[in-house]
């Protein structure tokens, strides 16, 4: 026996109501899209460490150092490239976050946090990647920025993810989320 929901996207911005009605394989798409970018983001940090099978030493400082002068944030990142410590730090921030955040989309844990991370991540490099182009407005890295906030929105780790099972850990007689509920902004 079959059974079937009724379901609704529905919100408000401003005045203006958005709904629509998801196809029936709208979850499915949703799980492949989490692991989609989960997988592109974890092998984009993997391939940033010299002791992965076709990995490179990661450097920023060449990324950062040689921005385009019509970027906005040019000159920040110039100072960053100048800094051997801060890219220190940097050189290992990058792949590690990149790493935790594939992983976290892949299993489905944290996704909220994973998605927000990795969506700041994106639009860091869009901002870096301005060279004063209008028609280049519309980067792929700005695209993957959306994507990841996408999936924060739908709360992708709650389908076919370990959200749905960690939101329900039972904590002092009730589940997880409702014990604390500001952990929805992290989990989902």
């Amino acid at each position: 026996m079959a059974l079937e929901n009724e379901n609704r996207l529905e919100t408000r911005v401003g005045n203006v109501t958005l709904h629509g009605k998801p196809h029936s394989l709208s979850a499915l798409f949703v799980v492949l899209l989490r692991v989609v970018m989960g997988g592109m983001i974890l092998f984009a940090g993997l391939g940033k460490y010299a002791f992965v099978p076709g990995g490179d030493a990661f450097n920023a400082a060449g990324y950062l150092g040689n921005v385009d002068a019509a970027s906005p944030v040019s000159g920040l990142y110039g100072a960053m490239a100048a800094n051997a410590a801060l890219m220190d730090v940097v050189n290992v921030i990058i792949p590690l976050t990149q790493v935790l955040i594939g992983v976290a989309l892949i299993v489905g844990g944290l996704v909220r946090l994973a998605a927000l991370g990795g969506a700041l991540q994106m639009f860091a490099f869009y901002l870096g990647g301005m060279e004063g182009q209008w028609l280049a407005a519309f980067d792929s890295t700005l695209i993957y920025a959306i994507v990841f906030l996408t999936l924060g929105a739908l709360a992708a780790g709650r389908i076919l993810g370990a959200d749905a099972y960690i939101e329900q850990l039972n904590v002092g007689g009730e589940p997880l989320v409702e014990r604390f509920p500001k952990l929805r902004y992290i989990l989902g």
